[in-house]
């Protein structure tokens, strides 16, 4: 189907049903288990949801999301589901609970196929930081699907659900996205609930779906937005309405900085440049403005996210549940070991890190600086979003890389998010939509509003990616 409309149409029409649906979307999975987008299948429960579903379509009393079948990243709560954040630290661990984003899909009648395979903790660009293997690009095998939401962005991609869930610490919907050709949302900081989802940086994390289309993202996003008592920090601002509206002229920037960056692939340089000529030939005003602090992004990103993962990864410490070193004698080995054995490689460093620029001596010099720099860029962007509407960029500067190839090199790796940072850092709402191709593979294009202007940023999304991406 062309987006969930046309699949509802056709439901009604009787021209397929969810149980069919659901059928379908099993084979499918089973034929592409190469990809190792899936952790795990719940076909069972989701073969009796569909019947289920399909009852109270025949009854008229089926939710927004009737039959829209959906993965969940394996950072999400699914009530008595395993959910492990892709790390062997949480073997075998169910959760008691269902995350707030989760319960709002279930409740509008969606099926939840399984849960998707990440970078542990959600640390990572690549995919590659799994306990359980990497995730392949369904594009081309040889190359990563981008991450952390690698599995997410698989599975929507290679046609094994309709959407997915994924979450955004600096880009890792936006990045996947891109990667695999389509869309991925972003949402302001607070817009949705953080109930039930794994921490890795607390004032970054945000849930986010992943979609073909922007109005499938936009319906998703609709549902699972909203105030949560659960969650002091999310936003009890009404959520609007967010499907796609008519055009009307507006003001868009796009950072000079940005284009002039030698790590910018010149096809995608080109092509976002052609879109920009594209839209002003449209009546839209596209200025190139300065934005000097776009090496200031990256440092003060991983400064802070570090700092609080060390804090929020500190709760897996052996005792209190999942993984537990054989090899631990008291209480001290229990901890050391535990944590040792049952951390990546990734995520050991990233808590060094954070520890590190915490210690005393070095907190001020790093993170009470990074939250300054915070803070200015915060007031900075506050600033065009005077004069502009919204602001344009690549998602990533080049196409999906291969496995390996920036694995021994984590400054390399990390500087793959230098253009989605920026939206996580300042809690405003971006999303990537499919721009072109290079050499087959594909990039995006990005569009960041101001905080809680989903509505015109997805509206403007798809008149960009509709009329000015072909």
């Amino acid at each position: 189907m062309a987006n969930i409309a046309s699949y509802h149409q056709a439901l009604k029409d009787n021209s397929t049903t969810v149980r069919k649906t659901v059928d379908e979307f099993l084979t499918r999975i089973s034929q592409n288990q190469h990809l190792n987008a899936f952790l795990a299948v719940y076909a069972d429960e989701a073969k009796a949801a569909a019947n289920a579903i399909d009852q109270k379509l025949l009854n008229g009393e089926a939710g927004r999301l009737a039959g829209v079948v959906i993965g969940i990243k394996d950072n999400i709560c699914y009530a008595d589901h395993g959910v492990q954040g892709s790390s062997k630290i949480l073997d075998g661990f169910e959760s008691l609970y269902s995350a707030t984003a989760v319960e709002r899909l279930l409740a509008e009648d969606a099926v939840i196929i399984g849960r998707l395979n990440c970078d542990e903790f959600a640390m990572g660009s690549s995919n590659e930081n799994s306990a359980f293997g990497n995730v392949l690009n369904p594009l081309d095998n040889e190359r990563v699907p981008g991450g952390s939401s690698g599995g997410s962005a698989v599975a929507v991609a290679a046609n094994l659900c309709h959407v997915s869930l994924g979450s955004e610490t600096g880009g890792s919907v936006r990045q996947p996205a891109s990667f695999c050709g389509i869309v991925g949302v972003k949402p302001t900081y607070g817009r949705v609930s953080r109930h039930g989802l794994l921490a890795f940086a607390s004032s970054f994390d945000q849930i986010g779906p992943f979609a073909k289309n922007v109005e499938d993202a936009a319906l998703v996003l609709e549902v699972i937005s909203g105030s949560d008592d659960f969650d002091s920090t999310a936003s009890s601002k009404p959520v609007p309405n967010y499907t796609p509206k008519s055009v009307a002229k507006k003001r868009f920037a796009y950072f000079k900085d940005c284009l002039e960056n030698e790590a910018l692939d010149p096809s995608i340089k080109q092509q976002f440049l052609t879109v920009v000529e594209k839209m002003k030939t449209d009546g839209h005003q596209v200025d190139a403005v300065d934005f000097p602090m776009l090496d200031h992004l990256i440092p003060t990103y991983y400064v802070l996210t570090t700092a609080e993962a060390s804090s929020n990864l500190s709760r897996y410490d052996g005792m209190r549940y999942g993984y537990r070193s054989a090899s631990a004698t008291d209480l001290e080995s229990t901890y050391k070991l535990s944590r040792s054995e049952g951390f990546g490689s990734e995520v050991k460093r990233r808590i060094m890190l954070g520890t590190f620029v915490l210690s005393a001596g070095y907190y001020d010099a790093y993170y009470g600086k990074a939250q300054r720099v915070r803070r200015l860029l915060k007031d900075t962007t506050d600033g065009l979003f005077i004069n502009y509407d919204m602001i344009l960029s690549p998602t990533t500067p080049d196409v999906a890389f291969k496995f390996g190839e920036n694995t021994e090199d984590p400054i390399k790796m990390y500087l793959e998010d230098i253009y989605t940072v920026l939206a996580n850092l300042i809690g405003i709402p971006a999303i990537s939509i499919p721009m072109g191709k290079k050499d087959g593979l594909p990039f995006g294009m990005q569009v960041m509003a101001n905080q809680f202007q989903e509505a015109d940023m997805f509206t403007y999304s798809k008149y960009i990616m509709d009329d000015c991406c072909q």
